[in-house]
């Protein structure tokens, strides 16, 4: 049974001032997943591999490119398209050719290209990292768009919740603004189909 409905309804509010604790946020994932199918959790293990540095390689983005989920194909086209694009920028940097160490190639047109290009030239890397994740963060708004209550905004979900996880370690003011407004996107969402249908 899905309990995509009951899932998004259930996440916690963060209150401005809260700090949350690493086990308060392992809660959240574990909450998720506990709700889901087999299947379900089945694309969450590929997604969250794919967060993982040492789990990918070609198998992985040959894999996950075919999966029959829109939105792990999609976002992990992005993901890779994004990886080359910090290559280039690194091979340009250190003066090698430019498509030295650059991973397969996915289909179509890398739409962001441009926007890759001004974040990762930005001179101070944490605001560099930070328009990185900017990009991620739209590009799962994005591909979420018409999702209301499937598996997709739950993927969604997961993938952004990643991108709090790390700046948590790297700037906790930066990850507990990117955790209200997690919050506060889906509960939108939430309440907009609730009371609109």
């Amino acid at each position: 049974m899905d309990n995509y409905e009951y899932i998004i309804s259930s996440l916690p509010v963060l209150q401005p001032d809260a700090r949350p604790s690493d086990a308060s946020l392992g809660n959240i994932l574990a909450f998720i997943r506990g709700q889901l199918s087999a299947r379900d959790n089945a694309l969450v293990d590929q997604l969250l591999r794919g967060h993982d540095e040492t789990q990918l390689g070609e198998a992985f983005y040959k894999e996950v490119l075919s999966s029959k989920d829109r939105f792990l194909r999609e976002y992990f086209r992005f993901d890779l398209n994004l990886r080359n694009a910090k290559v280039r920028y690194l091979n340009q940097a250190l003066n090698r050719p430019e498509d030295q160490d650059i991973f397969m190639v996915p289909d179509g047109v890398f739409e962001e290209a441009a926007k890759a290009d001004a974040a990762l030239n930005r001179t101070d890397i944490l605001a560099r990292e930070r328009a990185l994740d900017d990009l991620r963060w739209e590009k799962i708004s994005a591909i979420n768009l018409f999702d209301y209550f499937n598996i997709d905004t739950i993927l969604g979900f997961i993938a952004r919740y990643q991108i709090i996880l790390r700046w948590l370690r790297l700037d906790e003011a930066t990850g507990r603004r990117l955790f209200r407004k997690l919050v506060e996107e889906v509960r939108g969402t939430f309440k907009g189909v609730e009371y609109n249908e």
